[in-house]
């Protein structure tokens, strides 16, 4: 299937136009339009081999949103004309607990990623989103909400089942206390959902800016944290804190928040390995943990509920020649809150 879209040909280079071939459909496959494909921060780190060695030519993107175009012999699960969401991964070994559990971002034998990695045949590169095109099994794909904003959907898929994950393994809901960490493309996804499932929800930023943002997101508290001191009055408060940000901060005095058997949620990756005082987590029996994306049927679970919610994620709608202004803007917080790419410009 001759496919249009942008790739990183070299870890030095932008990204430019890049004509590909998908590979014919197999017996459970989906063929889609791409009318949407989000920026993750991931996508920079990638495409520009922050993260280890990485596989060139690079076709980024796993928060893509589209239309069923074509279906194969032994496709149920869609029709042509669906709407349909492909995350972070488009296959697993589908055999090894996690699997079994619905959970296969845990495989045991490694979830296939939608880029930067080879099928499961070892050999075939991967290629993601940021194209006109795209091919998966319909057992890793989702289906969409047709009442929400398309291009406010496509984020959903890597930075709102990020953020809806622990929120619902760790219990938020009315009763509880939870904070955010950073108001940002994964923050504010984190608030809304929050929010919406009925917790008292605090937003932790070191931008007084966007107090107004989060109060119009639901945020009930805003407390700014350039003056690390603003904490104190809120220790062993907290039920649940997930942590959206990036760089080397201190979690001391944010684990200091949790009430007993409280947990901080590490989500953001930061550039290096923190440094964690034991003590604090002693004191209270506190749980220092990390959550990563969501399982098949947990993604679209969390759909239907943005569905019920009409929860969507802020964007900045951009073509795709602009992907590599966007990129540099991504890195320097100049967005609210993600950009998506517009599938028609491939």
């Amino acid at each position: 299937m001759k496919t249009k879209g942008y790739a990183a040909l070299s870890a030095k280079k932008a990204l430019e136009p890049f004509n590909f071939d998908r590979r014919n459909l197999k017996d459970n496959d989906v063929a889609l339009e791409v009318l949407y494909a989000g920026i993750c921060h991931s996508d920079i780190h990638q495409a520009r081999e922050e993260w280890g060695p990485a596989i060139f030519p690079m076709v980024p993107g796993h928060e893509i949103v589209g239309r069923v175009i074509e279906v194969a012999s032994k496709v149920s699960k869609f029709k042509v004309g669906d709407l349909i969401g492909v995350g972070v991964f488009i296959d697993s070994c589908r055999k090894c607990s996690s699997c079994s559990a619905g959970l296969e971002q845990y495989c045991v034998e490694g979830m296939t990623g939608t880029y930067n990695t080879y099928e499961r045949d070892g050999k075939t590169i991967a290629f993601g989103g940021y194209c006109d095109k795209f091919v998966i099994d319909q057992d890793y794909a989702v289906h969409v909400p047709s009442n929400l904003d398309l291009s406010g959907v496509a984020p959903l898929m890597c930075a709102g089942i990020t953020l809806y994950s622990p929120l619902k393994n760790w219990g938020a809901g009315k009763g509880k206390k939870v904070g955010i960490m950073g108001l940002g493309g994964l923050g504010h996804m984190g608030l809304k959902f929050a929010h919406a499932l009925g917790a008292h929800t605090t937003v932790f930023s070191h931008s007084p800016s966007k107090e107004s943002d989060a109060k119009a997101m639901g945020a009930d508290d805003f407390v700014v944290t350039k003056d690390i001191t603003a904490l104190k009055p809120m220790y062993k408060s907290f039920d649940l804190i997930l942590n959206t940000i990036s760089a080397d901060i201190d979690l001391d005095p944010y684990l200091q928040l949790l009430k007993l058997d409280g947990t901080l949620v590490v989500i953001g990756l930061p550039g290096k390995p923190y440094a964690i005082n034991v003590g604090t987590l002693l004191d209270q029996r506190r749980s220092l943990t990390g959550s990563m994306i969501g399982g098949v049927a947990e993604l679209q679970e969390m759909l239907n509920f943005c569905g019920e919610h009409n929860i969507v994620s802020d964007v900045e709608v951009i073509k795709s020649d602009y992907i590599n202004q966007a990129y540099e803007r991504t890195v320097a917080s100049d967005v609210k809150y993600r950009f998506v790419i517009d599938g028609k410009s491939f």
